[in-house]
């Protein structure tokens, strides 16, 4: 599974999120995640995918394309 699937499976699964919304150039507003939720978000991708996001910093207005992209790096390196 892809970075972006594999995150597009956390937004369905855990924040009710459509699949058919998680585009790579939707704000993660969009997909009505606050900061609360990003850090919920932040904490399960780094569960899930076993990388280090602490020091990644994202705000709901960066988009999935951007989160996506972070963490790609991080599991990268």
């Amino acid at each position: 599974m892809s970075t972006a699937e594999e995150i597009s499976a956390l937004l369905a699964a855990n924040f009710g999120t459509d699949p058919l919304a998680i585009r790579s150039e939707v704000p993660l507003r969009q997909l009505r995640l606050d900061s609360l939720a990003l850090e919920e978000l932040r904490l399960l991708i780094e569960d899930r995918m076993g990388v280090d996001l602490d020091d990644v910093q994202l705000t709901s207005r960066d988009t999935v394309g951007e989160l996506v992209a972070a963490v790609h790096r991080k599991a990268a390196a």
